[in-house]
């Protein structure tokens, strides 16, 4: 209790930072659509929408990271994870660490164990809008739900800062994405890769 009192009187908002957390995670692990295996941490309220029968599971000691204080670079915005349509499933592995970026499920997005997604990245299933040609006039009243592709990022994948992740990508085990990179198809194990569109610039996997 003393501990607690000196942190408060030191740290006033550190501290009703970690209260509301401690609520937030307490609310979202009573919906029936999120499940949490074992511990949620979070820095920060991030931006959790599940609809239409959607589900969120989270493996254990995830980290939703939310805040610029003490983050190395700077966050435009919170962690957002949009999860719509009916059997979605948006999965999140164990000790995987998101900062700061959207991530959008139409029906699957799976983000496998100890991963690192740092901050401003955009990892998004489907287009929002049809191609709709011939019929161009009409894309403004689309949804891109004819252009969704799953994507699956393996375990210990790190994606650097403002990466944007496109529809029906397979990034494996291992890879590392280098900053403000667009990945526009599969990126193979054990590689660095990176730029517009990503391309593998080193391979790792006969490096002993």
């Amino acid at each position: 209790m003393v501990n607690n009192l000196t942190f408060f009187i030191r740290h006033p908002f550190g501290l009703c930072r970690k209260i509301i957390s401690k609520i937030y995670i307490f609310y979202i692990s009573h919906s029936k659509n999120i499940i949490i295996a074992g511990k949620l941490y979070i820095n920060g309220l991030p931006l959790i929408d599940v609809r239409n029968g959607a589900r969120i599971e989270f493996g254990d000691k995830v980290t939703l990271h939310s805040i610029n204080k003490g983050y190395h670079l700077n966050m435009h915005s919170s962690v957002k994870l949009f999860a719509e349509g009916e059997d979605t499933l948006l999965k999140i592995g164990k000790n995987t660490f998101i900062a700061g970026t959207c991530i959008h499920a139409y029906k699957l997005i799976s983000i496998g164990n100890n991963c690192l997604i740092a901050a401003n990245c955009q990892i998004i299933e489907g287009n929002g809008h049809d191609l709709s040609f011939p019929n161009v006039e009409n894309r403004i009243h689309t949804s891109g739900m004819d252009c969704i592709k799953p994507i699956i990022i393996e375990d210990n994948v790190w994606i650097c800062a403002n990466t944007v992740i496109l529809p029906g990508v397979r990034i494996g085990n291992g890879s590392i994405i280098t900053a403000n990179s667009v990945v526009t198809k599969d990126i193979p194990a054990m590689v660095i890769a990176g730029g517009n569109p990503a391309i593998i610039i080193k391979d790792y996997n006969n490096v002993s």
